[in-house]
């Protein structure tokens, strides 16, 4: 196991003393241990909802190479060691051939219709920014367009978040989310790197013992 620096060891250290991870299997136990690392908010422990099964496809999904699409550029450059592609500018471009029929149509929406088209099966979708992308990619879902092995809906906003996420746990999709307006391209990065880094086999999925990375 690569070391791990100082100063990770003890915002884990004391992760572990403020949370009771042990009510998690191993794999949600990895992604809600490293949620909560990155936001430093154990409130994600109480509204978090994650389950074995959806990150076990998630992982075998990795571990097959499959694409992985994030909503943003930010989403993107923090899991860019996963390969992490966004579609955003593609769904600029596309915008203005449907702007007419669907004037409220966003960029990303449109980027993740893109990526329905690309890969219709077994991505992994990241959505940490835009409630918009994740609605969209719940109803590509929903027409039978797109069947992702894993999406990952953290997006964070006063505006839709909360209600495309709750749209997403209805919709029967292997998922990680949170209940509430809370998310954001850190979590949900955080929530993707810490199956990477699982498939990696660079550490253990405990708070004992998390996956090195440098000391911010």
């Amino acid at each position: 196991m690569i070391p791990v620096h100082p100063i990770e060891a003890e915002s884990y250290r004391i992760l572990a003393e403020r949370v009771d991870l042990d009510r998690w299997p191993p794999l949600s136990r990895a992604v809600v241990a490293r949620v909560i690392h990155a936001a430093a908010d154990v409130g994600y422990a109480e509204t978090l909802v994650v389950d074995e099964p959806a990150c076990a496809a998630g992982l075998a999904a990795l571990e097959a190479g499959a694409p992985i699409v994030a909503d943003v550029e930010m989403v993107a450059v923090a899991t860019r060691r996963c390969g992490t592609r966004c579609l955003l500018d593609e769904g600029r471009a596309l915008q203005p051939s449907l702007r007419q029929a669907e004037p409220g149509l966003t960029a990303t929406a449109a980027a993740m219709r893109v990526a329905a088209e690309r890969w219709p099966q077994g991505a992994v979708v990241v959505v940490g920014n835009a409630p918009t992308a994740l609605a969209e990619v719940v109803a590509l879902a929903a027409a039978g367009r797109f069947a992702p092995a894993l999406v990952i809906g953290l997006p964070v906003g006063f505006v839709g978040a909360a209600d495309a996420k709750a749209a997403l746990r209805a919709s029967g999709l292997p998922s990680v989310s949170n209940v509430g307006e809370r998310g954001g391209s850190a979590v949900a990065a955080a929530a993707l790197n810490a199956l990477w880094r699982l498939r990696r086999a660079e550490a253990t999925p405990t708070a004992e013992s998390p996956p090195a990375e440098p000391a911010r």
